[in-house]
């Protein structure tokens, strides 16, 4: 796993992101008072965000005393904080799966952009805003999906319009691993993804919550856990009773200005479903209804043609995200084609190169390396053979090492029996020769015995007189020598 620099950073990367989303995952069902979808919200994006995700949700979400929460969350950069994060968190899901799947069947790069696109969409609208807000918003599922429609589109446009360049340039990069789900790096690009889709979608949605179009940040008051809470803090702080503007815990009310607005202990007045109370703050514009069964109470006063302005330039974001990089990179490959290999420094790729190029130009994987020897291990060391039965026996054995050339200077090579150049083989005219050659090299290789009169199947050319040896695969080449003189042998497939 770990085998370029970039991975141990994407280790310690993903603990942080474990244990922020750990922490907002406690402190939104223990403290935080908003409803569960939303909680369940901001955990999914500080999972995919990490330590951003945390801080984001510190700083436009987390109450930061007990009765705040509606004056904390009211400013409307803060209400579009929260309308992205709902975006996020249900079209990032499906895009994150999707991609996983589309990986794991191999198909190409392009497709796997649209299906990630279709199954985010989906997952957004369908589950998310329409399945997930339909207590608060009130009315049926399919009115829900009807007026999250547009909002939902818009929204995932531009989220996907960052998303789309950061998977494909990363994916079909230097490291390739990125297109493989099973590898690290897959998992920090959709990261990274995230955090760029996530800025591109937060413009338009300030201006929906602006215009009613979409939720903000809510509050949600449960009066028992309140009451819960207020005792934790009444213990913590020796007993003493704390309250908001000298009222208790359980009298503060805001109005939708966020101003404070108090009433008898224990009244529900505008309370939502389950003896809940909700504070909707810009998404309640108009002062509509937002007491009975949760209702939304949006009056939405976006006119039609800044909607399609919106929606039009959404939609221009979205093609040049999705297309722009096929100028670049080749994306009609897939994980399969290319195999997570990782190129070399300076290894130019256009949107022509084929996979069968990329993996034959490719750098030598490290986790291929089965040995590192520094200056003083040579080369064209002789290799004693054994005798059976009167035959010469040779074990050669190919494989990927890494070697000193210079001081400080490292370079990976092919190699047999672990040096460069080659063993030497010392034999004798006349002499019955056995040299079983085992391949241990990511590609298909054969030997040639360069200049020696033989008999044609233990000649050595792929394709000609023997079928390649394959990963894994071994092959026995047996003959007696005609000849005396100096000699070499080389693969005669591949390089």
């Amino acid at each position: 796993m770990f085998v370029q620099p970039v991975d141990y950073f994407l280790a310690v990367w993903f603990v942080l992101a474990g244990l922020s989303t750990a922490y907002v995952a406690w402190d939104q069902f223990r403290n935080n008072p908003e409803p569960v979808v939303m909680k369940w919200g901001f955990i999914l994006v500080t999972l995919y965000m990490g330590p951003l995700g945390l801080l984001i949700y510190v700083l436009a979400d987390k109450e930061p005393r007990p009765g705040e929460h509606e004056a904390f969350t009211k400013p409307l950069w803060k209400q579009g904080v929260g309308s992205t994060i709902h975006c996020v968190a249900g079209d990032a899901t499906g895009i994150i799966l999707a991609a996983a799947i589309t990986a794991a069947l191999g198909l190409p790069m392009w497709i796997d952009l649209i299906v990630e696109y279709v199954a985010g969409f989906a997952f957004g609208l369908f589950i998310f805003q329409s399945l997930f807000m339909k207590s608060m918003m009130g009315g049926t599922y399919w009115e829900n999906v009807r007026k999250s429609f547009m909002p939902e589109f818009i929204s995932m446009n531009f989220m996907m319009a960052g998303m789309a360049p950061v998977m494909s340039f990363l994916m079909m990069g230097s490291d390739m691993r990125a297109m493989e789900p099973t590898e690290l790096l897959f998992w920090g690009v959709m990261s990274f993804g995230v955090i760029v889709g996530f800025i591109t979608a937060y413009p338009s949605n300030v201006w929906m919550v602006a215009r009613g179009l979409k939720h903000g940040l809510m509050t949600e008051r449960v009066p028992e856990f309140d009451k819960a809470r207020e005792g934790r803090r009444e213990h913590a702080y020796g007993g003493a009773e704390v309250g908001m503007a000298g009222h208790s815990h359980a009298d503060a009310r805001f109005d939708e200005h966020g101003n404070p607005r108090h009433g008898n202990p224990g009244d529900n007045s505008g309370a939502g479903h389950h003896g809940s109370s909700y504070d909707f703050s810009h998404g309640n514009r108009g002062g509509g209804s937002r007491g009975t069964h949760g209702g939304h109470g949006m009056e939405p006063d976006a006119t039609v043609p800044q909607l399609a302005a919106l929606g039009g330039v959404s939609v221009l974001a979205l093609a040049l995200g999705m297309i722009a990089p096929a100028n670049w990179v080749n994306l009609t490959l897939s994980a399969r084609d290319v195999g997570g290999a990782i190129m070399p420094p300076g290894m130019i790729m256009d949107r022509d190169t084929p996979a069968a190029a990329m993996l034959d130009m490719a750098a030598v994987h490290p986790r291929l390396i089965t040995a590192s020897h520094g200056l003083e291990v040579r080369g064209d060391r002789e290799l004693e053979a054994r005798m059976e039965n009167g035959v010469k026996v040779f074990d050669l054995e190919t494989s990927v090492i890494r070697w000193a050339i210079l001081p400080d200077v490292k370079v990976d090579a092919y190699a047999i029996n672990g040096q460069v150049p080659g063993p030497r083989l010392h034999i004798r005219q006349g002499d019955r020769v056995r040299i079983n050659v085992t391949n241990r090299l990511p590609e298909s290789t054969t030997l040639h015995w360069h200049g020696l009169i033989l008999p044609n199947e233990m000649d050595g050319p792929a394709e000609i007189t023997q079928e390649p040896i394959p990963p894994g695969g071994s092959y026995r080449y047996e003959f007696t020598a005609g000849q005396s003189g100096t000699y070499f042998y080389h693969s005669h497939d591949h390089v």
